[in-house]
């Protein structure tokens, strides 16, 4: 029980810690604000499952210091996305625009599974319809207990 409280515990703590050091944050708490909205939809290059915001890696530090600088130079939320995502390309953004491109990310596991469901149908269609043939006649069961005889 003690074990687990601890874990429990350890969770909790790492849930709470963001990636973000004091050094990195603006002094202005609007712009600091903006900065952390954004670099919530920025994917870390390293991590690629965790945003910047959230990621310990140096990549992520570098590109959360860059969108801090962008911002300050005036550039909207939307330049300074365009910014890294001309540098870095879409991968960055956790949820990449709908193109062609990225049509398999989105439409892929759909895709799957629509398959999955068509072949599930198909096997269970099969299924039934050979269940359903008539019964042997008399003279197909003679034969088949003639053929079963002579065998074994």
């Amino acid at each position: 029980m003690r074990i687990v409280l601890i874990v429990l515990a350890l969770c909790a703590t790492t849930l709470m810690a963001r990636a973000v050091e004091p050094g990195e944050m603006l002094k202005d708490p609007a712009l600091e604000a903006r900065a952390r909205a954004i670099s919530r939809e920025l994917r870390c290059l390293v991590c690629q499952n965790e945003s910047i915001d959230d990621s310990n890696a140096d990549l992520a530090h570098d590109l959360r210091v860059l969108l801090r600088q962008r911002l300050l130079a005036g550039d909207s939320d939307r330049e300074a996305i365009d910014f890294i995502v001309r540098r870095y390309g879409d991968f960055v953004l956790l949820k990449p625009p709908v193109e062609p491109a990225t049509y398999f990310l989105w439409f892929g596991p759909a895709a799957l599974l629509a398959l999955g469901a068509g072949g599930a149908w198909l096997y269970l269609r099969r299924r039934t319809t050979s269940a359903d043939e008539p019964p042997l006649s008399p003279e197909e069961t003679r034969r088949l207990e003639a053929l079963l005889r002579e065998q074994g």
